[in-house]
């Protein structure tokens, strides 16, 4: 298969030719026609010249005949048929009313060359019309081709003396016509030459740009993608390699991202194997006494319930990012739902002394979403505000209604998010440094609860704050329940 290159070159040349070949053709056709106006023109005008040269001399009433030409005249008559059969190959006869011929040829054409050449039949009518008075301007065809003849009297005293007698044929003139445009041949010649030079350049400044691409999609597609495409050529190249460059930057992202990925769930899950499997093997080799293989075994079980909510956290976000779930839209009581998530959390609320603070906007508050997404959503970030919440601390959940909108924020007081972590907290197994410890949190919690959001079509994000961290979602607002008679509950403002 042809490149690219070789087809633009073809196709550009291949234009080129043709229009020059058109264009040559129609030149040629009207140059031709042209020229052969013009050299008829011109031997009727050297015939006119000949015939008044001819005319110059004396007449002998008595003899009937013309005084010899004076020598100059001669030599004038000469110069003019001769330049005559050079320029056209024409060959030109003076004769006088007895009969005599004077012929100008070139030098080394001999008489019978001559009657071989021109018509003499045609020539012979010519000078008999001539005599009577008439001029001839014709073209005949012959077998041989097309012969231009014209015929002149030449006149002493205003009587016809002779006849001046101009012939050659089509096929001369046409070599005369070729050697005078052979300069236009090649001009065209070095046109078509300088074209394809200038095809050449543009036709590979054009595809250079594309190969570069080639060979940097290549380069990516053999894994190094810190290759880039050089931004050169013309504006829809440029605007090309600002694309490819655009996307191997996503792809360099996307590469390190899952490099990131796989060395973080290697990290999370190796963490609690260790511990599972070193336990373990403690308790069958003896190391760990007998009456403290209950402790121990509880250990176990908290890191097989970790590893659990690991595994399950990766098959949720795993699904959620391939669209396997679905969401199933129901109108329901966010205050509700919320409080019963709290409701799951008070023993560990309890146990660390944290005031909770909840100031719902409207109660009830009637949201149309898939509440069970939502239950997790809820779940995540009040485990996310108890996680980083000192003992003794606050934590809070405020909601308010704009438009058709519900505004959920959860709230704490812990340790301010930095500026260097804000931009990564939903980024899968993002941990800030103060929550790198163990036990604390799988990273994916926020990771989930970003695409939960996307998958309604909202929004969630971290709320600037001056103290701990603040998370704000949004939902959209539902229809309250109809009452057995016939009415509603109290509508959302």
């Amino acid at each position: 298969m042809r490149s690219m290159f070789a087809r633009l070159i073809t196709v550009f040349l291949v234009a080129v030719l043709v229009s020059t070949v058109v264009i040559g053709a129609i030149y040629y056709a009207s140059a031709q026609q042209n020229f052969y106006d013009s050299a008829y023109n011109y031997l009727i005008s050297q015939a006119q010249n000949l015939a008044f040269l001819a005319g110059s001399g004396g007449y002998n009433v008595r003899t009937g005949t013309s005084y010899t030409l004076s020598t100059t005249n001669r030599e004038f008559i000469k110069q003019i048929t001769q330049q005559l059969f050079r320029d056209y190959n024409a060959y030109c006869i003076i004769v006088d009313r007895n009969g005599q011929k004077n012929i100008y040829l070139d030098e080394n054409f001999s008489y019978e060359d001559l009657q071989n050449t021109l018509d003499t039949e045609n020539m012979e009518q010519a000078i008999s019309a001539v005599l009577d008075g008439q001029e001839v301007l014709n073209k005949v065809d012959t077998p041989d081709g097309t012969m231009f003849t014209v015929a002149i009297p030449w006149r002493q005293n205003n009587r016809v003396m002779g006849a001046v007698v101009i012939q050659t044929a089509a096929h001369a003139m046409r070599s005369a016509f070729l050697q005078t445009n052979w300069p236009v041949f090649l001009v065209s010649v070095a046109t078509i030459l300088i074209s394809a030079v200038l095809i050449f350049l543009m036709t590979r400044s054009i595809v250079r740009p594309l190969t570069q691409m080639e060979h940097a999609a290549n380069a990516l597609a053999e894994g190094n993608f810190a290759t880039r495409a050089e931004e050169s050529g013309s504006r829809e190249t440029v605007a090309l390699a600002r694309a490819f460059n655009g996307m191997a930057v996503q792809l360099e992202e996307l590469e390190n991202s899952r490099r990131e990925f796989l060395a973080n769930v290697s990290h999370e899950l190796r963490s609690p194997i260790t511990s599972i499997q070193g336990y373990m093997q403690s308790m069958l080799d003896d190391t760990i006494p007998q009456t403290e293989h209950k402790k121990y075994m509880e250990t176990v079980l908290s890191e097989t319930k970790r590893l659990s909510r690991l595994i399950n956290s990766l098959l949720n976000l795993s699904r959620m990012e391939r669209d396997e779930v679905k969401l199933a839209l129901t109108d329901f009581d966010l205050n509700e739902l919320t409080r019963r998530v709290l409701i799951t959390k008070m023993q560990q609320i309890e146990d660390n002394e944290i005031e909770l603070e909840v100031d719902f906007a409207q109660d009830p508050c009637y949201a149309r979403a898939d509440s069970e997404q939502i239950t997790q959503v809820l779940v995540n970030l009040v485990d996310n505000a108890l996680k980083f919440t000192p003992k003794g601390g606050r934590i809070g959940i405020r909601s308010r209604i704009e438009k058709d909108l519900i505004h959920v924020i959860i709230w704490d007081n812990g340790e301010k998010v930095s500026p260097e972590d804000a931009p990564h907290l939903f980024d899968r197994f993002y941990k800030a440094d103060k929550a790198h410890t163990v036990g604390k949190g799988t990273g994916l919690g926020l990771a989930i609860c970003k695409r939960i959001m996307e998958k309604h079509g909202q929004k969630i994000f971290l709320v600037p704050s001056d103290e701990g961290a603040a998370f704000e979602f949004t939902l959209e607002k539902g229809k309250a329940p109809a009452l057995p008679n016939g009415g509603e509950q109290a509508a959302l403002s």
